[in-house]
């Protein structure tokens, strides 16, 4: 039975990912600090570890001693640009000295594969409509940079023999997205204000547009990886190659309350967001094979259903 460490495992994608590989037969470790992933999150047959990733002293406790890991998958963090903003320095402890320490971490127990949840954040404000893994990227936020950052780390990382997979995350969606962070994450923002308010605000405008992925094809991308061999340190967009305006993403959503009326009101946009971005994973296909994306409309639909169920 091969052990998989995964951190911000209460998170939403983290817990997914965990859930995944326990029904696959793999022995989970996972950490978080709770400070927005729930307790309720974890899958059971978890062994759970509360800490903070950026606190090397959580990997001396003796839940750690004597366990080989065969993969790090490292998935927590700070996850908001707009949050960065208030706190920059708690940000770069969240997301740069966490994958350092568990960059140490790996190197100590010569765990040589890692797996590490980037963002599309990295690009900034796209130069074409459509970014493959070559794209310049000029972080618009303090998160962005430092997602950016731990690439980098783990690139240098691989002198010590540690390979590792960046995979640049679009607009992740789904059920058991936090409905409680308005900060974070576009669809669950509008969903939640639309279940509990009838009404959504948009911070920014209407013809901005995004590449929305829903969480089961994220989790089957995650679990290629987890069990496929990766060499070097390699970067892939984890997205759908579709471009969705926030127009068409709010009409699919008004279209599931069919008998209320949703009202929608404009704000200025927040710092450190990107008008416009869509990926392009021809990258991930050529490595995966073809892949049936679920569409925007579908997922929306068993997002909100998951919810009201």
């Amino acid at each position: 039975m091969k052990n998989i460490l995964i951190t911000g495992v209460a998170g939403f994608i983290g817990s997914k990912v965990a859930e995944c590989l326990i029904h696959q037969g793999f022995s989970i470790t996972g950490i978080d600090n709770l400070k927005t992933g729930r307790i309720e999150n974890v899958p059971e047959g978890v062994n759970f570890i509360n800490g903070d990733c950026a606190n090397s002293e959580i990997f001396q406790k003796k839940s750690f001693q004597g366990i080989n890991f065969h993969t790090i998958i490292h998935f927590a963090g700070q996850s908001s640009g707009e949050i960065s903003f208030d706190d920059p320095i708690q940000d770069l402890s969240d997301n740069c000295v966490s994958t350092l320490n568990l960059l140490q971490l790996a190197r100590k127990i010569s765990c040589t594969r890692f797996i590490y949840a980037s963002s599309m954040s990295v690009y900034g404000e796209a130069q074409v409509e459509s970014v493959d893994e070559n794209h310049a990227t000029k972080p618009l936020s303090m998160y962005a940079v430092g997602k950016l950052a731990s690439e980098n780390y783990l690139k240098i990382y691989k002198q010590y023999g540690i390979s590792s997979v960046s995979l640049r995350l679009f607009n992740t969606y789904g059920p058991g997205q936090n409905m409680s962070n308005l900060r974070q994450g576009m669809v669950s923002i509008y969903v939640a204000q639309a279940l509990e308010k009838k009404s959504i605000v948009i911070k920014g405008s209407a013809d901005r547009f995004r590449d929305f992925i829903y969480i089961d094809d994220v989790i089957q991308i995650v679990n290629y990886f987890v069990k496929n061999d990766f060499v070097g340190s390699e970067i892939y967009n984890v997205c759908t190659g579709i471009k969705t305006k926030v127009s068409t993403l709010i009409d699919v959503i008004k279209s599931e309350f069919v008998k209320d009326t949703i009202h929608v009101d404009f704000k200025d946009s927040t710092p450190g967001d990107q008008f416009g971005i869509v990926g392009n994973n021809n990258k991930l296909i050529e490595k995966l094979g073809d892949i049936d994306f679920t569409d925007i409309k579908d997922g929306i639909q068993k997002f909100i259903k998951s919810i009201k169920t």
